[in-house]
């Protein structure tokens, strides 16, 4: 799994080193990004979205899975391990909405 993930940082990597310069020089000459930076704004909107709605949705089932098993062990301790669960939840979602915001101002450069 490493290795994959290694792989696919490497990829956005090569991606970001392939379009920057070319819309930066384009902006600077002509004040409007070119149709590589363009297609590299919408891949990299697209990807981070998506990566932002994944992480999120996994860190979202990874807490409420074990504040539910907290639970299940100890049902007295229900009332202090639901408030900071919903507290956790609800930063979790702030940091999705946040990378939704990011992704509607490239997408407007566009």
């Amino acid at each position: 799994m490493r290795i994959v993930l290694w792989l696919l940082g490497l990829i956005g990597v090569g991606i970001v080193g392939a379009f920057v310069p070319e819309a930066l020089a384009a902006e600077a000459t002509a004040g409007t990004l070119g149709e590589t930076a363009k297609a590299g704004l919408a891949i990299g909107s697209g990807l981070g979205i998506g990566i932002a709605a994944a992480g999120g949705g996994i860190a979202q089932g990874r807490a409420t899975a074990a504040a539910l098993s907290g639970i299940a062990r100890n049902p007295g301790a229900s009332g202090k391990i639901f408030m900071p669960m919903i507290v956790g939840l609800a930063l979790i979602e702030s940091l999705v909405i946040y990378a939704l915001a990011i992704t509607f101002l490239l997408q407007n450069r566009i």
